[in-house]
């Protein structure tokens, strides 16, 4: 079929993207010329490459859930089945907006890094050296999109098209050709972007962004047994990730050594580890630090991953509308943790603590005359320990506050952000302790500590062990079943049943309390977040090195690049246990503890699906997704009925197997 060209308002793929835009003739975000070959006006159409980062994919919750639900790390918590779609492959069908979603977010900006790509030889005014850099990031950020739609979708048609026109009859690509141009794009970039980022502006692409996407593609194309030449793309994986480690400072890369520095909220912005970052707004809410131009520039991702200690209200009792520290979200406790994500910390390892928060406390605002430490102090009467199965020894103690907060008023709305945490032990509350983050709470929890209120503990607790302790202490593997689901049965820690049943382990990677990182919206009474999101970071090139020398049978020469994670990530007083000769399994697990929660665990099981990998971790571990997973359709996400109803040959593209359209379409 002769194909057919549509004119329409900066479109990628098709017009019905999903994103507010406008045409070349209106858009002019330098106040420039409106003809495209105009420098100011082509380097502004040149930010917009950035533009759906944040504004959708790494701040709301349908890349999220496509890229780490389904898998053996996350189920709904007890009561709820939000999304069971993606969690359990329930009915998983062209219609859900998740998948529909990171589509259209993909495809919306692709025809634009095509325009500023093919119009950069006609460019008028600026300096060619620039022109020439920022063409390439736009490459660079090309080849991230069609990555993130081959690895999700399978082969998809590469979209040349620039913006204004939209091709409505289109044609997958072979995957071959897909990841082939993939690489392409990142070695031309690779060769041109510099080891600073364009003005120092850390949300742009530099070289090690193209190059660490370049290591991730061979490794997600090596699983689709893909080779360039005569080499397999786990040995270009290898050669590239460990390139990249030999001349890491050549490149500008950087690996924290003490995994904590990572996640500190001092170090959220501009951080040394991140090779790509989703950069967020500052405190005033103007794009201050990023090379985007955002929409809608709320982030929610911590409201999904936490629970709400406020279901326990005779126990955790605060009065402030946003409920905790923790913050206020519409969706709380859609995502909580398997069994696995919890077990697979061994006791040494301090990237638990800095991925879940257990122990709850609470907390006050600074000069804030109500929220005072005397008014957050908790009395633990003789009735509270017989409910929640407290030693009635502790009966009249007191349990201070554990975060001190402050608020400010900005432009962009209200700042609340931690000042540090209070001191154990200190009865006149008067001592604040600066911290790395507030949300990481050093385990094991202290005996005797003072300022926590419910504790999830991650290794059974004997009647003995919190008969010394002066809080509510629950076993978190008492919150499963024995399928390993969490439990419906309401909990019965003391004399009387309790909605403890619904707690769970918070992710705290999204969960930023610096100033500047929070703001809440009185308009619907919620918190946002706008902490960086880092896409990429230097672990994940370890990571990719250790995968690749297994893979391609050198499984020794992984252990360098497994021990240097595990090193930094020791507790003090704790030695790591030998590594010996790692397997695949191994390399799943290892990046579970690294990389938990972070957009990557769908993709990383799914190239291990040759051995089984990906079907076995849910057969372990998520069993309502193993029931429904149908390995012949569940290895690619649907391709939306959206876009299929605007094409003229639906039936053709296939849906991916989703029943929709008569043929999958590959």
């Amino acid at each position: 079929m002769m194909k057919k060209y549509l004119y329409i308002a900066a479109a990628g793929l098709l017009s019905i993207t999903g994103l507010t835009s406008c045409s070349l003739d209106e858009y002019n975000p330098s106040a420039g010329s409106a003809t495209i070959t105009n420098y100011d006006t082509w380097k502004g159409l040149q930010v917009n490459c950035y533009s759906t980062l944040y504004h959708e994919l790494y701040s709301k919750s349908d890349f999220l859930f496509i890229s780490e639900c389904g898998t053996d790390l996350w189920l709904n918590p007890a009561s709820k089945e939000y999304s069971r779609e993606l969690f359990y492959y329930r009915g998983l069908g062209v219609e859900r907006q998740e998948p529909r979603k990171t589509w259209q977010q993909a495809y919306s900006v692709i025809a634009t890094c095509n325009t500023v790509i093919n119009k950069a030889d006609e460019v008028e005014g600026g300096d060619p050296a620039v022109i020439n850099l920022l063409a390439a990031e736009a490459k660079c950020l090309r080849a991230f999109f069609h990555l993130t739609l081959a690895t999700y979708f399978g082969p998809i048609p590469l979209c040349t098209n620039e913006v204004g026109f939209v091709d409505v009859a289109p044609h997958r690509n072979s995957l071959a050709e897909v990841y082939a141009s993939v690489v392409t794009d990142l070695q031309e970039a690779a060769a041109v972007l510099n080891v600073e980022p364009y003005q120092g502006n850390y949300g742009r692409v530099c070289k090690k962004t193209a190059l660490g996407l370049l290591a991730r593609a061979y490794a997600q194309g090596a699983a689709e047994g893909l080779t360039e030449g005569n080499k397999s793309y786990w040995q270009r994986a290898k050669e590239v990730s460990e390139d990249m480690i030999n001349n890491s400072a050549a490149y500008g890369m950087y690996l924290y050594d003490d995994v904590s520095d990572l996640w500190a909220v001092a170090n959220n912005r501009g951080n040394k580890e991140a090779l790509f970052t989703a950069a967020g707004l500052d405190a005033t809410g103007v794009d201050a630090n990023m090379a985007g131009t955002y929409l809608n520039a709320s982030s929610y991702l911590y409201g999904y991953t936490r629970t709400n200690p406020n279901i326990l209200s005779d126990l955790y009792k605060t009065q402030i509308s946003s409920n905790s520290y923790l913050g206020n979200h519409n969706q709380d406790g859609i995502m909580a943790p398997t069994k696995h994500a919890i077990e697979v910390f061994g006791d040494w390892d301090k990237r638990y603590e800095n991925t879940f928060l257990t122990a709850y406390g609470l907390f006050t605002i600074k000069d804030n005359a109500v929220l005072t430490p005397a008014y957050q102090t908790f009395t633990v009467g003789a009735s509270t320990c017989l409910k929640y199965g407290i030693n009635t020894k502790f009966a009249n103690t007191k349990i201070r506050p554990y975060v001190q907060l402050a608020k400010s008023q900005q432009p962009g709305g209200e700042q609340t952000y931690a000042v540090g945490v209070y001191e154990k032990g200190d009865a006149t509350n008067t001592k604040i302790i600066p911290t790395k983050n507030p949300l990481v709470v050093d385990m094991p929890l202290a005996v005797d500590e003072d300022r926590i209120l419910i504790y999830l503990s991650k290794n059974d607790m004997t009647p003995e062990d919190k008969a010394e302790r002066g809080y509510f202490c629950m076993n978190i593997s008492d919150l499963f079943d024995a399928d390993g689901n969490y439990s419906e049965e309401l909990y019965k820690p003391g004399a009387l049943n309790t909605n403890a049943n619904q707690l769970f382990p918070t992710l705290v990677k999204y969960n930023w309390l610096f100033d500047g990182a929070t703001r809440h919206l009185s308009s619907d009474g919620y918190d946002f977040r706008n902490g960086d999101v880092y896409i990429m970071r230097a672990a994940e090139i370890y990571l990719i090195a250790a995968e690749a020398n297994v893979m391609t049978g050198t499984p020794a020469a992984a252990v360098p690049y497994l021990q240097k994670l595990h090193d930094r990530a020791c507790r003090p007083g704790y030695t790591t246990p030998a590594i010996g000769t790692p397997t695949e399994q191994d390399i799943l697990d290892e990046y579970a503890r690294e990389f938990c929660g972070e957009h990557m665990r769908w993709p990383v099981l799914k190239r291990h699906r040759a051995n089984g990998l990906m079907k076995n971790a849910l057969q372990k571990y998520n069993k309502k997704a193993y029931e429904n997973f149908n390995e012949n359709i569940h290895y690619l996400r649907p391709i939306p009925k959206l876009f299929l109803d605007q094409i003229e040959n639906a039936q053709e593209f296939g849906d991916n197997g989703y029943g929709y359209t008569a043929s999958k379409g590959y």
